[in-house]
């Protein structure tokens, strides 16, 4: 008994340390002021999800400042948003929460899926915003989709809660067969220097090792190595160190069996019903040199928001895969010009 408790004990202790580095890689300090840790006035938001996992969740700004929730992505966490948050919070109220299992978020008893992701955004937003305030909605990849799953599961919920929305290097779904981060994986099969086709379609090489690494619940190393892959395969050539080091760091404090699990849900997810119930304004953000979820997946986005009548701007900017941090001042002005568009000024700075 008394081995047991000791070793109970010790378990929660290397827990407790694990999820101290984990924090401690997500707020590093960079020369490069805007990726630093907020210093704007912090609300913490208590959220529980269907399925009792606490969310953590935090408003900056005044608390009378027009609302804009931001949703990160894959392997994330609130901290992703700094450059907006540093840029936004002395006028808007920023809001950002950790997605199940990222960050300080638990990851709950449901395994990840696009109703898990609706489910908690609009948690999020019953909790963030008071009887009849509406939000602009940033979501970034992963973020994205959960947009377009939340849009998807409660329609109702879009007019009354949202005044537009932005989607940046996001996608509808077909990520198995349509990312192209490791283009020797699974890249079109040549054959004697010709495509191979199987009844008119592009046959790609195997996918299931890409696979086996991106879903496997093991520490992800640091060093200039993976620097080197993350700029080269995520990110583009432009991106400072400060930038990939700060992409590094988050990506790192991921917990591993989150990361893991999520990959192998929006592997195949599929959102494509979602654009058609955004009847917001939405702006659709893609980035010419993102090999993640490469360009052609906005496109279909923007295309069927055309459609509907919905698509409010389409951009195609010479970034990798993090727009927000590769070119944040050019994503802060859409942001701002988002919400003056919408008709809903800032609070006053200061």
């Amino acid at each position: 008994m008394l081995v047991k408790s000791m070793k109970t004990l010790a378990d929660a202790r290397n827990g407790a340390l694990t999820a101290a580095y984990r924090a401690g890689l997500r707020s590093r300090t960079f020369r490069t002021a805007s990726l630093n840790a907020p210093t704007a006035p912090l609300e913490v938001i208590p959220v529980t999800t269907v399925d009792g996992a606490r969310l953590r969740v935090h408003a900056y700004g005044p608390a009378d400042g027009q609302v804009i929730v931001l949703i990160h992505g894959w392997s994330c966490s609130i901290e992703y948003w700094n450059p907006q948050i540093n840029a936004l919070a002395d006028r808007y109220r920023v809001v950002c929460y950790d997605q199940r299992g990222h960050g300080a978020s638990e990851l709950g008893a449901l395994l990840p899926t696009r109703h898990t992701l609706a489910d908690d955004l609009s948690a999020v937003l019953d909790a963030a915003l008071r009887p009849g305030q509406r939000a602009i909605l940033a979501g970034h990849s992963m973020g994205g989709i959960t947009i377009q799953a939340w849009a998807a599961r409660y329609p109702e919920q879009v007019l009354r809660r949202a005044s537009a929305a932005v989607l940046l290097n996001t996608t509808s779904g077909n990520i198995r067969y349509d990312t192209d981060l490791l283009p020797l994986l699974n890249k079109q099969l040549v054959v004697q220097n010709k495509p191979v086709t199987l009844l008119g379609a592009p046959v790609r090489m195997p996918t299931f090792l890409s696979e086996a690494v991106l879903t496997s619940p093991v520490p992800l190393p640091g060093g200039p190595l993976v620097c080197a892959v993350l700029k080269s395969r995520v990110m583009c050539k432009h991106a400072t160190v400060d930038e990939v080091n700060f992409a590094l760091g988050i990506v790192r404090g991921c917990r591993p069996l989150a990361r893991g699990r999520h990959a192998a849900a929006l592997a195949d997810i599929d959102v494509s019903d979602g654009a058609a119930h955004l009847t917001i304004p939405t702006t659709v953000i893609a980035g010419r040199h993102d090999h993640l979820l490469p360009e052609r997946m906005s496109r279909r986005i923007a295309d069927e928001l055309s459609r509907t009548g919905h698509l409010a701007a389409y951009h195609s900017w010479p970034t990798g895969h993090l727009g927000n941090i590769e070119a944040a001042d050019r994503f802060n002005a859409v942001l701002e010009s988002v919400a003056q568009q919408a008709g809903l000024p800032a609070a006053a700075a200061g």
